[in-house]
């Protein structure tokens, strides 16, 4: 069965693109029936620097830690979030700022 999809428009930047994507449903465009899956081995996710302001005791704590595993501290706050944000994830719990005891 022939599917009519719509033509992808060119973007002038990712910024553009990514406003299309946000107020465009990609199943008028893309026949995902066709599509493979491919692996990027080389991609770098991407980061945004931030500032993140932590008592002393605590760096040294992580500094302490991290150099144990010869690792770089910030690498080893890092891993600890996103270990930290995976366990929340499969708890089933949703965080609220309001609620007492979190």
């Amino acid at each position: 069965m022939e599917k009519n999809k719509k033509e992808i428009p060119e973007f002038s930047n990712e910024d553009e693109e990514r406003e299309f994507w946000n107020s465009h449903d990609s199943v008028d465009y893309i026949d995902w029936d066709e599509a493979e899956r491919t692996l990027f081995p080389k991609l770098k996710p991407s980061t945004e620097t931030i500032s993140l302001r932590l008592n002393k005791g605590l760096l040294e704590t992580a500094k302490v830690q991290a150099n144990k595993r010869d690792i770089p501290y910030q690498s080893y706050i890092k891993m600890l979030l996103a270990e930290a944000l995976i366990k929340e994830a499969s708890s089933g719990k949703e965080y609220s700022p309001n609620k007492k005891g979190q």
